[in-house]
């Protein structure tokens, strides 16, 4: 079975949405959702806001640039910070144009401020933005009649004229992809005269993650195999603060928290952030999780705390609605008591080597979001940029997708092959995946050395070895495709972490602890010719 449509996003958070939404009125749109077309993406569970400097307030422009490149350490393009952040009034009014809603007091928007802002200058809806952004979002592309929203349907890999036998060619040309139906478990293809990842970022290659179970950076490993540059995958963000409870698969602790007042606490109930940075609670993300990291090192404890109890409980409840009932349902009440917490793996800093606009260096293919590498971020990406990235970088692939021409035609495609003997032996699959996502945890995570890198590349050069047969010879299903995924960007992020021995961002090396002017201004660039 074989569709053919005139543009083909893959991931339907923010930025695939919002890029749909702009461009259907030029072409047909087929829009896939991987899973829940509500929970699915990480856009749902953005809880603090959206970054933007209005007209009207104290605050700058210049000031928002500043702080961004501040936490990239040395890595922003400032170029491409400074389009971003000017761009933030045009994207505030396109969401409130698709019936968005922000907090508000006395007909001016409500700011928040989150660690490492200089200004208050966060937009929110309570603590569930992204569930607000996401909600409004779908319900106009379910209404759009020229969006096919296709959920539960999971891109396997891209269409590359090389690969066709209608076309043999070894142009880097990219004409659409596999899908696979999870409700049918079929597998078709649709060619696409323009294709977009939105996928999201690969959080699910660690073992602990404030992700959704989604996250294993599809859009990145099928880039890859299609030769695309993946740039800067050494940079996974951790979040200092993931509630912990036996119980509590991946719920955030917003840094909104934080910003309003929180204290993060040891063991005994004493700050202890002072003594890392001048900001204390405040701290950059990577200042704060290494220095989480090293404090739980220290006491041997398995989790720490943050206090917002001394704030008064109706400004509690009112705030943080989401937060409160969430930790409430786990006996924690926040106005009364510390909440436990521990880091976990967050945001993918790095991803496929794009413009702000989303091309890619392969024709006919474009990336957004947390699925591209822009430069926006650098080593570390600062709170609430996130969201502002994947609507700007959905504005910017509009315009230029809109006043572009079309090709007529979309050439021949193969129908998908599957394998005639399957083995169906799951337990490699299920061994695999949890071996992988382990070692990444263990080795490559808020604190790395030589050592553990080297450790954890030969445990997943045996895992890839194991698969790559295992792929071929088996049907598909959803833990096979995502294993195959997470082991690629697992693989991708320990060989970026091996080549920059320094420590900058939230890439630390206890090896080089300092950092290094020879990486300045230089990113890990690698493609599937580098590592195969």
């Amino acid at each position: 079975m074989i569709f053919k449509t005139d543009f083909l996003i893959i991931g339907n958070g923010i930025a695939g949405s919002l890029l749909a939404l702009e461009i259907a009125s030029h072409g047909q749109v087929i829009l896939l959702c991987k899973d829940d077309p509500q929970e699915g993406n990480n856009t749902y569970y953005a809880q603090g806001g959206i970054a933007a400097v209005l007209p009207g307030n104290d605050d700058t422009a210049e000031k928002h640039l500043a702080d961004t490149l501040m936490a990239g350490d040395g890595l922003c393009d400032k170029n491409t910070v400074a389009k971003m952040v000017q761009s933030a009034p045009q994207i505030i009014e396109t969401l409130l144009k698709y019936g968005v809603v922000f907090e508000k007091s006395n007909c001016h928007f409500k700011l928040g401020r989150e660690g490492a802002h200089s200004e208050k200058r966060i937009l929110f809806y309570k603590d569930m933005t992204g569930k607000e952004i996401q909600s409004k979002l779908l319900s106009r592309v379910k209404a759009h009649p020229n969006i096919l929203f296709l959920p539960y349907h999971f891109a396997i890999d891209l269409l590359m004229e090389r690969k066709m036998s209608s076309t043999p060619s070894e142009v880097k040309r990219c004409w659409g992809a596999y899908v696979y139906n999870k409700t049918n478990n079929e597998v078709f293809a649709i060619g696409a005269k323009k294709t977009f990842l939105a996928s999201g970022g690969a959080g699910k290659i660690y073992l602990y993650t404030s992700n959704p179970d989604t996250a294993t950076g599809d859009g990145i490993a099928m880039a890859y195999r299609a030769g695309a540059v993946i740039r800067s995958m050494e940079f996974m963000q951790f979040h200092p603060t993931t509630l912990y409870h036996p119980y509590a698969k991946n719920f955030l602790i917003s840094e909104a928290v934080r910003g309003e007042g929180a204290i993060l606490k040891d063991g005994q109930g004493r700050p202890f952030m002072e003594k890392y940075h001048e900001l204390k609670s405040l701290a950059p993300r990577d200042i704060v999780a290494r220095a989480m990291d090293n404090e739980m090192k220290r006491s041997g404890d398995d989790h720490l705390y943050l206090d917002i109890s001394m704030k008064p409980r109706a400004f509690i409840k009112e705030r943080f609605p989401n937060i409160y009932e969430k930790c409430l349902s786990f006996n924690i009440d926040i106005t009364r008591e510390m909440i436990p917490v521990v880091p976990a793996a967050h945001y993918t800093c790095g991803g496929i080597k794009a413009d702000l606009n989303g091309t890619t260096g392969i024709e006919n293919l474009y990336a957004l979001g947390e699925t591209a590498c822009t430069g926006f971020h650098g080593a570390n990406r600062l709170a609430s940029n996130s969201l502002l990235e994947g609507a700007g970088m959905a504005l910017l692939a509009a315009q230029k997708i809109v006043n572009e021409e079309l090709t007529d035609s979309i050439p021949d495609i193969d129908p998908w092959k599957s394998p005639t003997t399957p083995r169906h032996e799951n337990v490699f699959i299920n061994h695999n995946w949890d071996e992988l996502r382990r070692t990444m945890w263990n080795f490559v995570g808020i604190v790395r050395s030589d050592k553990r890198l080297e450790a954890a590349l030969k445990r997943i050069m045996m895992i890839r070895e194991e698969i790559r047969d295992f792929y071929y010879a088996n049907p598909l299903s959803v833990n096979l495709i995502e294993l195959r995924n997470i082991i690629i960007n697992a693989l991708i992020t320990v060989k970026a972490a091996q080549w920059r021995k320094e420590s900058r961002g939230i890439h630390y090396m206890m090896d080089y602890p300092e950092k290094s002017d020879h990486y300045k201004n230089h990113y890990s660039d690698l493609t599937k010719k580098e590592l195969e």
